[in-house]
């Protein structure tokens, strides 16, 4: 090995020491992914606003006030105690139990044949309770697994985390929505793996996803035509397969470096959910390959930091809560890219903090909020941060003396 290797190395091994690596690649990795999915729903969504809405802007400025509200909740959690997180878990489960069964209600309102929304009065108040459960599995989870963290090689005492993860993912499923049932499913499970489930309890949620699966094929018939259309891509052009085709368009068509952003041609009426479902393959069509491997890079660079994070936790608690965050971003980021990609038959999932929706870009901020407070908690971590601010008011001293 050369001595510039070697000097490379040694470099890389001390940035990779510091205390506040992990804290700061999720807070700059956040901040990237946020920043440019702003950019890319005011792209993808403004011919759609200019044609239905009269304002090429609408879409793009309700996320902005969306990434607001989130990104003001996110401080506040990356700044709370544990003791007031976890205090949050239990709340927040039955909070989106509720919430979730009124969308079966007269409050619940049908989009995309999903009954997943639930609205009390005026449009603005329509929300997607199915993704702020996704927090509330991550908070609760990790709560009862820290509470029973002795104990959890006996099948016995999983009883409590599976009735309430699992009940709120039956919920999500009754509303029909099975893309974000799979999602939060694989939340339990990966969850459930980190954290020593008897390998029993995990054969046993195996054929339960089996069986539920073949459920959900049998209930709703055009989701075995999907599958049906994704085996064969030549199939139903118009159809099943025509939205695939296009996505898959989209992104032949931008080479390296894109067309130019705000230069798609797909977005104009022939690519549905260009702004959500879609939108990787927007940022293909305008940024090129580079962009989508940028995209691709973040999303890696999240998940190795919040692993590292889990991996470096004392407290049971934030270590589940951090594999809960990472798990979320990862399965669902990788899940959007891939039917984006036709890896696999059509989910109807957003690209986490990139698609427009104001309930999943806040519940993904509120998260990001929860991993960055698990790497604050760190104890290194915790005591640079402390450092820091030391030596701040120890200027600020200096600065306004006579």
């Amino acid at each position: 090995m050369s001595d510039q290797s070697e000097k490379d190395t040694a470099l890389w091994r001390t940035t990779l020491a510091h205390p506040l690596f992990d804290y700061r690649v999720v807070i700059a990795t956040s901040a990237v992914l946020l920043t440019l999915g702003l950019m890319m729903v005011i792209s993808a969504s403004s011919v759609t606003a200019a044609a239905q809405l009269h304002d090429p802007y609408y879409f793009g400025k309700r996320q902005i006030a969306f990434a607001v509200v989130g990104v003001l909740g996110a401080v506040f959690l990356a700044r709370s105690s544990e003791k007031f997180t976890r205090f949050l878990g239990l709340p927040a489960l039955v909070v989106a139990a509720v919430l979730i069964a009124l969308t079966l209600t007269g409050f619940g309102v049908e989009i995309g044949g999903n009954r997943n929304w639930v609205q009390f009065g005026p449009e603005f108040t329509r929300f997607q309770p199915s993704e702020f459960a996704k927090l509330a599995i991550v908070l609760w989870g990790a709560h009862d697994l820290a509470k029973r963290s002795k104990v959890l090689t006996d099948l016995r005492h999983w009883a409590m985390f599976l009735a309430g993860t699992l009940g709120l993912v039956g919920l999500v499923f009754a509303q029909k929505d099975a893309g974000t049932a799979l999602i939060m499913a694989a939340i339990v499970v990966i969850v459930a793996i980190v954290a020593g489930a008897p390998w029993r309890l995990l054969m046993a949620l195996f054929v339960a996803a089996i069986g539920v699966v073949l459920l959900m094929l049998k209930m709703a018939p055009f989701r075995l035509q999907r599958i049906l259309a994704y085996l064969d891509p030549l199939s139903d052009p118009y159809g099943m397969n025509l939205q695939p085709r296009r996505g898959i368009q989209a992104l032949a068509s931008g080479g390296w470096f894109g067309q130019g952003l705000g230069s798609s041609r797909q977005k104009w009426g022939l690519l549905a959910e260009a702004h959500n479902d879609y939108i990787f393959a927007i940022i293909g069509e305008e940024l090129g390959l580079i962009g989508t491997l940028t995209v691709i890079f973040l999303f890696a660079a999240l998940a190795f930091s919040g692993m590292r994070i889990a991996l470096k936790s004392t407290s049971h608690f934030s270590r589940h809560v951090a594999v809960g965050v990472v798990a979320w971003m990862t399965v669902q980021s990788f899940a959007n890219v891939a039917v984006a990609t036709r890896m696999i038959p059509v989910l109807g999932i957003p690209l986490p903090m990139i698609s427009y929706g104001g309930s999943s870009l806040m519940a993904n901020l509120f998260a990001i909020g929860l991993l960055v407070g698990c790497a604050r908690r760190e104890p290194q971590a915790a005591k640079a941060l402390a450092q820091q601010r030391t030596k701040a008011r120890r200027q600020a001293v200096i600065k306004v003396s006579p």
